[in-house]
């Protein structure tokens, strides 16, 4: 997820471009750079930097160079999928010319083609992106005699992926070209000023005329005037945007808190991760895997380390391993790894889980199962992080920035990206047979909009939680999958609640914990459809037995499980490997509305970080 922000028709274009991106730097900071047509010289401006936080304060150090009457301009801050965060990958990227600029939010799928096409006439590109095949494209379809704005239109119909873009060129220095398919975008004028943003957040200090583009739209920002169009060039009218809140709060999207929204992205966050790595034939491609298929043949046996919510995301993983790759799995607290002398060897594979690339008890695991021999790949959502950098291999999550400290999107984030990694597994170990490996992929890739469903019912969980706000015991139950999904419903609670949470797998409350089972407790199972789910019914009677308030996550129209339980979360039905994604939702969902319900800061838990970075 990267930040997008355009103005034209102001003497202070650069001052506008980096206020929008400090706005805008919750979304990417890798790297930050702008870009102004300076319309006297007939030429562009461009400053970019790769110093993470420190990125925007270069590009200010720099304005003393700016063209003294700027034209249109375009600002980015990254957050990198393709290539490291350099100034070389920085955006704007700018074609062969220097006139054309770019900048791109989203990804390119056939970006490789695209390249190899524009290599072979001649073309220099000088980035490892896929963004700036977008320059190049548009330059050509430029020198063809094509305006700035169809020359978008015309490239944009070779392009495959999600994407947001904004382009200037200097031979049109007033004008800006915008355009969006799936990656958020809007527009925005006033009677002497355009503006371009990725976030309503950016725009707000400039206008509050505001229109979101819908896919395959392409805008042309004027001074003062904005006419879009479709791909074929037929004019169309962009939706208004009615805003009625303030800057700081638009860039938490309309929410009252970044969990809130970090909750909502959370579909998108997994659409993110899948994009150009599933196909629905069961194809997989993870290109910064880096190791070959005959290294990951090779594998004899796998471990995920982790802590917190990402060790429980590594408990899915391995039961995704087992049973679509057939290899041997397990999955280890990173607290504790390092410290009981682990049997590793150059047969295992060892998976560690970081959101931040930084968490120092996975560090520290990470590098004591590279001296005891292992390979080590990092799943982690920060490019460029240090585990990122010492491990033999990266899976990398598209979730974004995540503020809130309680994770919500980026633990989703890398349950899709851990089972991509199984499902690969299972392709290049020849496990299972091509229709299985697609079935599976087709579940992979119907998340997001179950997702997006299980979402439309937010109401229906905040009102099943409010009925327990006051209580003071919960329980979280769950038989294979749903025994991670309940130690994450669990730790959600505690984090955010302050209230005691503890979780078991079902089965095991008969061997003590049944003891602490008295009226006005409350437990939470995890009930939806397995070949275990009269099992998982069995521990449910059990509990109400001895007169405890029984909450069920369970699949949508199940109207036996809704009768045996006080209250019932539905979520939509998915294959049972793939229900952790959905059904650890809700639970975020009942942690937040209890921990609201008791005046607690959502988005900082009292005695919480967000990267824990001290042993």
């Amino acid at each position: 997820m990267c930040g997008i922000i355009g103005v034209t028709g102001t003497p202070d274009a650069c001052e506008v471009l980096l206020a929008g991106l400090e706005l805008l730097e919750y979304r990417g900071y890798d790297s930050a750079g702008i870009v102004v047509a300076d319309p006297e010289a007939g030429t562009l401006w461009r400053a970019r930097a790769a110093e993470r936080a420190g990125s925007i304060q270069r590009l200010r150090d720099r304005l003393d160079e700016v063209p003294a009457t700027p034209g249109a301009g375009v600002g980015h801050t990254r957050w990198a999928t393709h290539g490291p965060p350099t100034d070389a990958n920085a955006h704007p990227h700018i074609d062969c010319t220097g006139r054309v600029a770019i900048v791109h939010n989203g990804i390119i799928e056939n970006y490789r083609d695209l390249a190899a096409r524009l290599d072979a006439t001649g073309h220099k590109r000088t980035s490892a992106t896929d963004t700036e095949v977008l320059a190049h494209l548009i330059e050509d379809e430029v020198e063809a005699g094509a305006s700035l704005g169809e020359a978008v239109r015309r490239c944009l119909r070779a392009v495959r992926g999600d994407f947001a873009i904004a382009a200037v060129h200097a031979a049109e220095p007033d004008l800006l070209v915008a355009a969006r398919r799936t990656s958020p975008l809007i527009v925005g004028k006033t009677e002497t000023v355009g503006v371009v943003a990725s976030d309503v957040a950016a725009a707000l200090a400039t206008t509050r005329e505001l229109y979101a583009l819908d896919d395959d739209q392409v805008a042309e920002v004027r001074p003062g005037a904005i006419v879009v169009y479709d791909l074929d060039g037929v004019r169309v009218e962009p939706t208004r945007i009615e805003v009625a809140w303030g800057v700081r709060r638009a860039m938490k999207g309309g929410y009252p808190d970044f969990m809130s929204k970090e909750i909502h992205e959370q579909p998108q966050a997994v659409r993110d991760t899948l994009l150009g790595r599933i196909g629905s034939d069961g194809s997989t491609e993870i290109e910064e895997l880096a190791l070959s298929d005959e290294e990951l043949r090779a594998v004899r046996r796998l471990v995920f380390v982790a802590c917190g919510s990402s060790y429980h995301a590594g408990l899915v993983a391995r039961q995704a391993i087992e049973r679509w790759a057939g290899v041997a799995a397990e999955a280890e607290v990173a607290s504790e790894f390092r410290y009981r002398q682990p049997v590793l060897d150059d047969g295992t594979l060892v998976v560690v889980i970081s959101q931040s690339g930084e968490t120092v008890d996975t560090l520290h695991a990470m590098r004591e199962a590279r001296r005891r021999g292992a390979r080590v790949v990092a799943l982690t959502n920060v490019v460029d992080s240090v585990m990122s950098r010492e491990a033999d291999g990266v899976l990398y999550t598209r979730a974004g920035p995540e503020i809130g400290v309680a994770s919500t999107k980026c633990h989703l984030a890398q349950l899709a990206m851990l089972e991509t990694f199984a499902l690969h597994l299972a392709r290049v170990r020849g496990a299972l047979a091509g229709d299985e490996l697609a079935g599976i992929a087709g579940a992979l890739l119907s998340l997001p909009d179950a997702l997006q469903a299980t979402l439309a019912r937010a109401d229906e969980f905040a009102a099943v939680a409010e009925r327990f706000a006051e209580v003071e015991d919960f329980y979280f139950l769950g038989r294979r999958t749903g025994f991670p999904v309940a130690l994450e419903g669990a730790l959600k609670l505690k984090e955010l609640a302050y209230v005691r949470a503890e979780a078991y797998p079902a089965g095991e409350m008969k061997h003590g914990p049944i003891s602490l089972i008295e009226p006005g407790a409350v437990v939470v199972v995890i009930a939806t459809r397995s070949s275990l789910w009269e099992k998982v019914m069995g521990n449910v009677e059990e509990m109400r037995a001895r007169g405890a308030s029984v909450v069920a996550v369970a699949d949508e129209g199940d109207d036996e499980t809704a009768g045996l339980v006080d209250a019932v979360l539905e979520v939509p039905s998915v294959i049972e490997l793939c229900s952790p994604v959905v059904n650890v939702v809700p639970l975020q969902s009942f942690a937040y509305t209890v921990a609201r319900a008791r005046g607690n800061d959502v988005d900082r838990p009292r005695n919480l970080a967000k990267v824990v970075t001290v042993e």
